[in-house]
């Protein structure tokens, strides 16, 4: 079996830059195993697998060692493989998933508009010893989700500086660990560190921004903002903060499409 593979970098407008994701279209659903070894074969973040269903598409995310509930960059580049590649008259995109819902993908100018779930953050007064040793130094404050802490920081130098221990940030599985600061060229930065995931640092986190818009926007009162993501690789996005939901904006380039022999 020959299986369509895509690597897309997403959250940028060059090559070798933003967030790498592959992207295996199915016809059907393969087994949850196998899905499990292409995405670790991929070795990259995350592997999104999507199945035709009448007007729209199964989704399903996986890191090399997992399933996650959501993923930002791996829509949006499976959005872009489906409008340039598959179905090249369609002018949005819906993806049934099946732990988030809806979401739905459009073009917006040069730009792909996600429609996600917004998901504020709730303050963290205690937050875990590993938290904290892991950061190794200390955050103005804490907040939290369900499976992220968000450590915040007063400037972008603070999270470029940042040089966590990865092996007490994973003791806090299944959360993931996000850091963020007001921006100096841009509305705030962040990074994201995951390593109970198989993710050491991952270079631009599209699902974070579903906690980190609404936070910042409460914070400087307003609802469009600029973000950027301080990798190695970096990565830019524009966020729109509505009642129940957040429109994270970005931009997709292709790398390499072949096929993966099963």
């Amino acid at each position: 079996m020959q299986l369509p593979v895509f690597h897309v970098d997403a959250f940028t407008s060059r090559r070798f830059a933003g967030n790498p994701a592959a992207v295996c279209p199915l016809k059907a659903w393969l087994d949850d195993d196998t899905l499990r070894l292409v995405a670790a074969e991929n070795n990259l973040s995350e592997t999104a697998f999507f199945v035709p269903s009448t007007d729209l598409y199964e989704l399903r995310w996986f890191t090399p060692s997992c399933e996650v509930k959501l993923c930002g960059h791996a829509t949006l580049a499976s959005a872009f493989v489906i409008m340039q590649f598959i179905d090249k008259s369609r002018i949005s995109v819906r993806f049934q998933t099946r732990s988030s819902g809806m979401l739905t993908v459009s073009p917006d100018g040069n730009l792909l508009a996600m429609d996600f779930p917004s998901l504020p953050p709730w303050p963290c007064p205690n937050p875990p010893k590993a938290l904290l040793e892991g950061l190794g130094k200390q955050p103005a404050c804490v907040a939290q989700v369900e499976d992220n802490y968000f450590a915040v920081y007063a400037s972008a130098k603070d999270v470029v500086e940042l040089r966590p221990d990865l092996r007490l940030l994973e003791k806090l599985h299944p959360a993931g660990v996000a850091v963020t600061a007001p921006g100096d060229d841009c509305d705030f930065v962040s990074r994201y560190f995951a390593p109970s995931y198989g993710i050491l640092e991952d270079p631009v986190t599209g699902s974070t921004h579903c906690s980190l818009a609404p936070y910042w926007a409460k914070r400087f009162g307003k609802v469009q903002l600029h973000a950027r993501q301080l990798s190695e690789r970096g990565g830019e996005l524009w966020c729109e903060v509505k009642e129940q939901r957040i429109v994270i904006k970005g931009q997709a380039v292709l790398t390499l499409q072949g096929e993966m022999s099963l």
